[in-house]
């Protein structure tokens, strides 16, 4: 699972202003995930807590639960953030499930974009409009799109660590520096780029996006945290085998793993032409 493509770095392209806020739980600052589709991504990574049946947006970009993922059951009073592949609650599909069978997982082997198995697409998020149906998950084409094949991809992305928490940085497609800060394309190391949670508020008031290194679960047990990130797409490969994005301070890139690995989640909404 930690062989990942590599991708090559440039210089950081100024140009438009975005001045983004955050409404309902999203992020208002566009990232093109196709020639024909841009997102919002949501304020951060999905969780959940059993106890309550509730699911909200992490409060920071940075948050992550990390370790406490190893108490997921059906009667927890903490959160999660790591699931199995298409767990929305949706058909018996629990957000708690720690089975291994890849057919308790999802719609079989077919994709859930669109599906209720969708995290975003079934259920209320408190912090996100809390109404279903607002949000989605990306596919694997359009997380490859955001990470790659956008005009300027490779400029407008970069290691990280934010608030002491190792991550990746996303930039969105019109992008202004902030006066007081710096910012390094590229995947050179976690400590390339470094801001405290003041200087992160300057970056993210103009749309930047930071996904956290969460690492994965399987079962009840938790590894890779603050080294490494998976996060779900919403297309599978067949049987038991899912893509998602995946990196490291020095790699990213798509991959595939078995769906029931507990991988985060973070939902983004179209933007409305």
């Amino acid at each position: 699972m930690k062989k990942l493509f590599s991708v090559l770095s440039a210089f950081i392209l100024v140009t438009v202003s975005v001045s983004a806020q955050n409404t309902n739980g999203a992020i208002l600052a566009e990232f093109s995930v196709s020639d024909s589709t841009k997102i919002y991504f949501s304020q951060g990574n999905l969780q959940y807590q059993a106890s309550t049946n509730t699911w909200r947006f992490a409060e920071h970009q940075w948050d992550y639960v990390g370790n406490d993922n190893v108490n997921i059951s059906e009667k927890y009073a903490g959160w999660i953030d790591l699931f199995g592949w298409g767990t929305s609650g949706y058909n018996g599909k629990n957000p708690y499930m720690t089975s291994t069978s890849y057919s308790d997982y999802g719609d079989g082997s077919n994709d859930i974009a669109g599906t209720n198995y969708d995290w975003g697409v079934y259920n209320k998020i408190s912090t996100g409009g809390n109404q279903a149906g607002l949000w989605r998950t990306l596919t694997k084409d359009e997380w490859n799109y955001v990470i790659s094949n956008r005009t300027d991809a490779r400029y407008l992305r970069g290691t990280a660590t934010v608030n002491g928490v190792n991550g990746l940085i996303l930039l969105p497609d019109n992008w202004t520096l902030p006066t007081g800060v710096t910012f390094t394309y590229g995947e050179g190391g976690w400590s390339q780029n470094t801001y405290s949670a003041s200087d992160w508020s300057k970056m993210e008031a103009n749309g930047a996006v930071f996904l956290p290194a969460a690492g994965y679960r399987y079962r009840t047990y938790v590894n890779d945290v603050d080294s490494y990130s998976y996060l779900w797409s919403s297309s599978t490969l067949g049987n038991d085998y899912n893509q998602f994005l995946t990196f490291n301070s020095y790699h990213v890139g798509m991959y595939f793993c078995q769906n029931h690995l507990g991988l985060s989640v973070r939902l983004v909404q179209d933007v409305k032409k």
